[in-house]
């Protein structure tokens, strides 16, 4: 009997990234993978489990810890780690401020999302990391479809853009010089609809910020922003309290809220079905140029 096993695109993105996941695993002698609390860095987490269970991950988890995150993200990366039973670090932004290595900004909104570059830094020179895994996705911004799976960075953490290595077959070269790291991206091709599909294929519970629920908001540049002791309120202030859900997770001071009432994960992908606003848009940093991305990743960011 002649049998046609059929695989979806789902499984072709599934099999990439654990074959991904695994060279990192072969390549590199102290990997870390960058965990958020945000959906792509969550699908990471699940795509480790089906690469290396029932082994323990070949490498621990890194949140850098901004001190401007959700509640719920908190929450969910505390009780994730407990349920899965692997290593945490934290590293905080609120430490390197204290140090003098990195600088709080002013004004209405003070986003520490820039200087989470700094921390990573840091965290990776202290703990001799020549690998980072990160969640990034070629369809959220214009600076992240310039990168390879593997990124190299020099020893400042710096990118170049220009140089960049060829990935002929799936054929990925990791050999850096002494000070150098690779960021690898397994989620390169996948698109915010594939992760959403994916999370739901596999029944992964999700923080509570990415389904509708009432908060309260202001008003900023077209955008709401969610209220919080973070902020900087003024008098003439309009607040209001709206059904909203997060598209993407960042810092409280920069991650716009969407009004929505999508309340569990069919409703969302219906709605990143139909939407024809890009998912970066709702981030306040990234308004400031239009190289704002770019310039933070060649200054080491994610």
């Amino acid at each position: 009997m002649n049998m046609t096993v059929t695989r979806s695109h789902l499984d072709n993105l599934e099999s990439e990234a654990v074959m991904i996941l695994r060279e990192v695993a072969g390549q590199f002698e102290r990997p870390a993978l960058l965990f958020s609390g945000g959906k792509d860095s969550i699908a990471l987490v699940k795509l480790a489990e089906k690469a290396f269970r029932p082994a323990k991950f070949p490498f621990p988890l890194v949140h850098v810890d901004t001190g401007h995150n959700f509640d719920e993200v908190i929450k969910y990366r505390d009780d994730m780690v407990a349920r899965i039973g692997e290593r945490l670090i934290v590293a905080s932004v609120e430490d390197s401020i204290r140090r003098g290595t990195a600088a709080e900004e002013k004004g209405k909104f003070p986003s520490r999302n820039a200087i989470q570059a700094v921390t990573l830094l840091e965290a990776i020179a202290e703990h001799r990391f020549d690998c980072c895994i990160g969640g990034a996705r070629r369809d959220e911004e214009k600076a992240r479809a310039k990168e390879r799976i593997f990124s190299v960075r020099d020893e400042f953490g710096g990118w170049d853009p220009k140089n960049q290595r060829p990935e002929l077959w799936h054929l990925y070269n990791g050999n850096i010089h002494h000070g150098e790291n690779v960021r690898v991206f397994p989620l390169s091709n996948w698109t915010e609809l594939d992760v959403w599909l994916y999370l739901k294929r596999e029944k992964v519970e999700l923080p509570s910020i990415y389904f509708a629920h009432q908060r309260e908001v202001i008003p900023h540049m077209g955008q709401i922003f969610p209220i919080s002791k973070f902020v900087n309120v003024e008098a003439g202030d309009q607040l209001a309290t709206k059904k909203v859900r997060f598209r993407t997770v960042g810092d409280m001071t920069c991650t716009a809220a969407m009004e929505s009432d999508a309340e569990d994960i069919d409703a969302i992908i219906e709605e990143v079905m139909t939407t024809r606003s890009a998912e970066r848009g709702a981030r306040l940093d990234d308004k400031r140029s239009e190289a704002a991305m770019e310039e933070r990743k060649k200054g080491g960011y994610f």
